[in-house]
C-alpha cells in the first residue's frame, strides 16, 4: 500500500467521524499534517532500509575478508606442511646416504686392517725364511755371546735393512748384543761375517766410544724402535741375538 492510499483512507475516516459542520480551512490543515506525517514515515523507512543495506554490506565485506584470510591462512599452512614434509624427506635421504657412506667406510677400514695384518704376517714369514733368530738365555760378554751362538750353529745377528731392524727390535725387551764391532780398528765397524757396515740405526749421539773403550754394539730396547744402537764396553754382560 503506497503513501497516497494511506492518505486517502485516513482522510475518509476523518470525514466520516466528523460531527457537526467543518470549515474548509480546518480540512486543509489536517490534509497538510497527514502529508507531512506520511513524508516523515517515508524518510524514516528509507533511512532504515539504507542502514540495513549498509549493515548487510559491512557484514558481507567482513565475511568476505574473513573467508579470504582463512583461505590464505589454510594455503599458507598447507605450504608450510608441504615444505616441512619435504625437509623431513630430504633429511631422511641424507641420513640414509650417511649410513651407507659409514657402512662403506667401515667396510673399507676392515679390509685395510685385514690387509695390514696379512702384510705383517707375510713380512714376518719372509723374514723367517731369510733368517732364523733366537736369543741366548745367559748374560755374557760380546765375545762369549758370539761363542754361545757359534756353539749352536749360528752367529750374532747381522742387521742390514730397516725391515730387519724393526723385526729384531720387536723380539727384544732388554739390551742385547748384535754382531757389530770395531775391535779390529777404531771407527771401522764390521759385522761378524767381516762385511763393512753400510747402514746404521744409531741412537742420537752414538757411537761415541765413551772412555775410549766402547767397541761392541748393543741394541737398546729403551730407545726408539728404529734408532736403538749404542756402542759400549765389550766386557759388559748382556744376552745376545743369534742368527742361523
Amino acid at each position: 500500500m503506497d503513501i497516497e492510499s494511506i492518505y486517502e483512507n485516513v482522510k475518509c475516516r476523518a470525514v466520516k467521524n466528523t460531527t457537526g459542520p467543518q470549515t474548509q480551512g480546518h480540512g486543509k490543515d489536517e490534509e497538510k499534517d497527514l502529508k507531512h506525517r506520511g513524508s516523515r514515515c517515508l524518510v524514516l523507512m528509507t533511512v532504515s532500509l539504507g542502514l540495513i543495506c549498509v549493515v548487510l554490506l559491512v557484514f558481507i565485506i567482513l565475511q568476505h575478508i574473513t573467508i579470504t584470510a582463512e583461505r590464505d591462512l589454510m594455503k599458507s599452512y598447507k605450504n608450510t606442511v608441504e615444505e616441512f614434509n619435504q625437509t623431513i624427506n630430504s633429511l631422511q635421504d641424507e641420513k640414509h646416504q650417511l649410513q651407507n657412506n659409514f657402512s662403506s667406510l667401515n667396510q673399507k677400514k676392515l679390509e685395510l686392517e685385514s690387509r695390514v695384518t696379512s702384510l705383517s704376517e707375510e713380512l714376518k714369514k719372509e723374514a723367517s725364511k731369510q733368517c732364523w733368530v733366537f736369543m741366548s738365555n745367559e748374560l755374557k760378554s760380546w765375545s762369549d755371546s758370539r761363542q754361545y751362538c757359534r756353539d749352536r750353529g749360528a752367529d750374532l745377528v747381522i742387521i742390514n735393512s730397516e725391515e730387519k731392524q724393526r723385526l729384531i727390535s720387536s723380539f727384544t725387551a732388554e739390551r742385547v748384543w748384535i754382531g757389530l764391532s770395531d775391535t779390529e780398528q777404531e771407527g771401522n765397524m764390521k759385522w761378524v761375517d767381516n762385511s763393512t757396515l753400510k747402514q746404521g740405526f744409531w741412537f742420537k749421539g752414538e757411537p761415541n766410544d765413551y772412555g775410549g773403550n766402547e767397541d761392541c754394539i748393543e741394541m737398546n730396547y729403551e730407545t726408539e724402535t728404529l734408532n736403538s744402537w749404542n756402542d759400549c764396553s765389550c766386557s759388559d754382560k748382556k744376552k745376545g741375538i743369534c742368527e742361523k
